[in-house]
């Protein structure tokens, strides 16, 4: 068994050594040349695809781009801050979540049971999560792609709602600029989810340390929380730091189940 694993992670190399040789390689081929059949290729690269090691089209594959390999390793620290933030929310917590992507993704790491959760993003209702979350969505004007609830509606219902915990995403995050998001219709909904929160949370991965969009939802002096990662610019966090927000820094190989 041992014999025959050190064979397959041999094999896995040399396809991926032949990737990088050539733009396209073929399952055919590949299937020839290590005297296998097409399934075991098709396994192969289907191995090395999770891994992020290449891309597969159909018959075959091709290496990962630069920018593929970039955007991947966001989306891989995004999913380390949705989980990390699952961790902070309590057994008989209530939790404001906005329409950030990365915020509502935590649900799908929640383990804490009698948890509701009042969000004015329309996506969770494709969303699965465990049955101890309770879902209230605020109502209101929808407004695509993002599916974000926002007006009048939203924001009366919001203004009268007070959790412990609020777990916000964001465009940019600084410390001259604060919070940011680029949709002038959410600023209000997101100050008022800050504003009456307990404990607020700001999630964002390292591309948006130090970057500022075009409308402020809050100044950092309202933020007690950010969960980041560990490429932030330290410089950044130092002067979040100093002007009191507390940073939460996630690392590659902090869950082991991504």
């Amino acid at each position: 068994m041992k014999r025959e694993r050190i064979y397959v992670e041999m094999r896995r190399k040399q396809i991926l050594e032949a990737v990088k040789e050539n733009p396209r390689v073929m399952v055919d081929e590949l299937a020839q040349k290590f005297e296998v059949s097409l399934i075991t290729i098709r396994r192969d690269l289907q191995y090395l695809e999770d891994q992020k090691l290449l891309v597969r089209f159909h018959g075959g594959a091709e290496p990962v781009l630069p920018e593929d390999i970039e955007q991947n390793e966001i989306q891989m620290y995004r999913r380390l801050i949705a989980q990390y933030a699952a961790t902070l929310v309590e057994k008989g917590d209530s939790l404001f979540i906005n329409t950030s992507r990365n915020a509502l993704q935590m649900l799908e790491y929640v383990k804490s049971r009698n948890v509701t959760v009042i969000t004015n993003n329309g996506k969770v209702m494709r969303m699965d999560y465990n049955d101890g979350i309770s879902i209230i969505l605020t109502g209101g004007e929808i407004r695509h792609p993002k599916e974000a609830l926002v007006g009048d509606f939203a924001i009366r219902n919001v203004q009268n709602v007070f959790p412990k915990k609020a777990f916000i995403g964001c465009s940019g995050f600084s410390p001259v600029s604060g919070m940011t998001t680029e949709i002038a219709g959410e600023v209000k909904i997101n100050e008022l989810m800050i504003q009456n929160a307990g404990e607020v949370y700001v999630l964002a991965d390292h591309t948006k340390i130090g970057k500022k969009s075009s409308f402020t939802s809050s100044p950092v002096q309202k933020i007690g929380h950010l969960i980041t990662d560990e490429k932030a610019p330290q410089q950044i966090l130092d002067e979040l730091t100093e002007a009191g927000v507390k940073v939460h820094l996630v690392r590659k190989g902090d869950f082991t189940n991504i």
